[in-house]
C-alpha cells in the first residue's frame, strides 16, 4: 500500500485515477479547491483535502505532502485566463516540486501533454500561456533530484478504457482519459519509468508492456 497525494483531485483524469488507486489498496488524498467537489472525490474511495494550491506557499504544500510516498500533479488552471495559467500550471507546479523535496517525498508524477515542452506557440495564440507554463514546469522537474516521471498523453477523449497504448508515435493523436489514469497508476508501481518522459496515444500494446 502506498500513500499518494493527487493534486487537482476533481479533474476527469484524476477522478478515474483515484478510483484505480483506491481499488488496489492505496491511500489516496485528493487535493481540491472547491469543497463542493468533496462528495465526488469521496465516491472514488479517495480522501478529499480542501486546499488552494494557487495560494499555498512551499511550506504549506510540504505540510500536505509530508509522510506520503508519492505525488501526482494532475491540476490545471483550465485555460482562458493567462495570468492564472501561469500561476497554476507553472508557478504552483514548481512550488509543489520544491515542497516535495522539502517534505522528503521523492516520487513525483507529472501529468502533462504530448507536445510539451513546446516553445513554438506564438504569443498571439490563446494556447501560448499554457504551452509555455507546462514547458517551464516540465523542464524544471527534469532538473530536480526527485524520482520524476512526466506523462505526455495526446488529445484526450471520454472513450472507454482499452488498456492499450502506443509510446513510440511521433505525432499526437488521441487517448482516453481512462487510459491516461491507468498509465499514471502503472508508473507509480514501475521504478523503470523514473527519469522518463512518456508520450503516448491509444495503441495496441498493453500498458505494462509499453511502459517496460
Amino acid at each position: 500500500m502506498a500513500r499518494i497525494v493527487l493534486i487537482g483531485g476533481h479533474g476527469k483524469v484524476a477522478l478515474r485515477l483515484e478510483r484505480l488507486l483506491a481499488e488496489r489498496g492505496d491511500e489516496v488524498e485528493a487535493i481540491i479547491r472547491n469543497p463542493e467537489h468533496a462528495v465526488d472525490v469521496s465516491a472514488t474511495g479517495a480522501t478529499p483535502v480542501v486546499a488552494d494550491i494557487e495560494t499555498l506557499d512551499v511550506d504549506g504544500l510540504a505540510d500536505l505532502f509530508r509522510g506520503r510516498d508519492a505525488i501526482v500533479w494532475s491540476a490545471g488552471a483550465g485555460g482562458g485566463d493567462p495570468a492564472r495559467t501561469w500561476a497554476v500550471d507553472r508557478d504552483a507546479a514548481i512550488r509543489s516540486m520544491t515542497a516535495a523535496a522539502q517534505a522528503g517525498v521523492s516520487r513525483y508524477v507529472m501529468v502533462s501533454y504530448f507536445g510539451s515542452p513546446d516553445h513554438s506557440v506564438p504569443e498571439s495564440n490563446p494556447f501560448h500561456a499554457y504551452a509555455e507554463a507546462k514547458a517551464a514546469a516540465d523542464e524544471h522537474l527534469a532538473t530536480t533530484t526527485l524520482d520524476w516521471t512526466i506523462l505526455g498523453p495526446s488529445s484526450l477523449n471520454l472513450a472507454p478504457p482499452t488498456g492499450m497504448i502506443d509510446t513510440g508515435a511521433s505525432e499526437s493523436r488521441t487517448v482516453s482519459r481512462a487510459d491516461v489514469a491507468a498509465v499514471a497508476a502503472a508508473v507509480l508501481q514501475q521504478p523503470a519509468t523514473i527519469g522518463r518522459t512518456i508520450r503516448f496515444n491509444t495503441g495496441r500494446t498493453p500498458i505494462a508492456e509499453a511502459l517496460g
